[in-house]
């Protein structure tokens, strides 16, 4: 076994996998039951709307996925199988089920990715585009969201921020994180499309800096990275790119809109466009959480946020469902998939020079 593939399997370690499951579960619980009324679930009125708003909630969760697989397998030009682009998302989302959101799983989708076939070139253009498309989609939609649904109920938040210990308000954070996000997708279009050797230029010159030097290397890599991905993506022709968006757009939305129909299964009311736009508020606050997949964090912010539009009584609840059905699939499904992945894998790689060797 090399070395890479070691480390590769080690990340996936039995700890790792661990350590959401129980912060992200032991959280919700602890908030369920920590003032547990029995009344509001008593309450709730189960039935065929119930049923239809709950389908739903899960036909988007299979929409998100097949809109990720779409995208995937039009990035990789039709390389991969339908099987293949499964296996990658959910070995993908299963990494970043397992790691802070900050730190994301991009460095073992370019391992997954490059193990399916795909050229180190190729890789690093997809990985680094899936950021600009999904990184698109929000500065597109956030001020869509704040036009229609009014900038000052999206930040309405219960303890504005007390449940977390945050000394600023939601607004202030949110603002921060948009334009964060607004510049690294600047950043990101002017490397792949306009001049990657100035981009490149810029980082080492950066990380010349004292404070940074020993991270120049990396920096270099990065830089290099980029120049490749740009020759990767020049010449794609604009329906390539009508169609990569649309599926970005159709897998985010899928995602926000899961939340929706679950609060309307179980009775609750409110302006679904508020509903969905609160979650990109939601969105920035749990990107920069360190915690694996945001556990714990998310149930937090969920029963929070959106408490206004759930039955008295039943947002941790409900935020409890959102993750069982959203996050742990990804974490269940990827520890079934590890194994066969490899196995796979390996018995390719093993034919491989096999064949070399004859």
């Amino acid at each position: 076994m090399s070395e890479e593939h070691r480390k590769f399997v080690e990340f996936f370690s039995f700890k790792r996998i661990l350590i959401p499951v129980l912060l992200g579960i032991g959280v919700a619980l602890y908030l369920v039951f920590r003032n547990f009324d029995p009344e509001p679930f008593l309450e709730v009125r189960w039935g065929a709307g119930s049923l239809f708003w709950f389908s739903l909630a899960i036909l988007m969760i299979i929409i998100r996925q097949l809109a990720y697989m779409y995208r995937i397998w039009l990035l990789t030009d039709h390389k991969i199988s339908w099987k293949q682009a499964f296996d990658i998302i959910i070995l993908w989302e299963f990494s970043s089920a397992i790691t802070p959101s900050v730190v994301g799983g991009s460095a073992i989708a370019l391992y997954i990715l490059s193990k399916e076939g795909i050229s180190p070139g190729r890789s690093t253009a997809l990985v680094l585009v899936t950021a600009f498309l999904d990184e698109l989609f929000y500065i597109l939609i956030v001020p869509a969201a704040l036009i229609l649904a009014g900038a000052g109920v999206l930040f309405e938040f219960s303890g504005k921020g007390s449940s977390l210990g945050l000394d600023y308000g939601i607004d202030f954070i949110f603002v921060i994180g948009y334009l964060f996000i607004l510049v690294l997708i600047l950043i990101i279009t002017y490397g792949l499309f306009i001049r990657p050797r100035a981009v490149k230029w810029l980082l080492l010159r950066v990380f010349s800096t004292k404070f940074l030097k020993k991270w120049k290397r990396q920096a270099a890599a990065a830089g290099d990275d980029i120049i490749i991905s740009s020759g990767e993506l020049r010449g794609k022709h604009s329906n390539f790119w009508v169609k990569a968006f649309g599926s970005t757009f159709i897998s985010w939305t899928s995602r926000f809109l899961t939340v929706n129909f679950l609060i309307l299964a179980i009775g609750g009311t409110g302006e679904q466009l508020v509903i969905f736009a609160k979650q990109l508020v939601m969105w920035v606050i749990l990107l920069i959480s360190p915690t694996p997949g945001s556990s714990g964090i998310a149930e937090i912010i969920f029963s929070d946020f959106l408490v206004d539009y759930i039955p008295a009584g039943l947002n941790h609840a409900v935020a409890l469902i959102w993750r069982l059905l959203t996050f742990y699939p990804y974490i269940i499904f990827g520890a079934i998939i590890l194994p066969i992945w490899i196995t796979r894998i390996m018995a390719h790689k093993h034919h491989t020079e096999k064949h070399e060797i004859q």
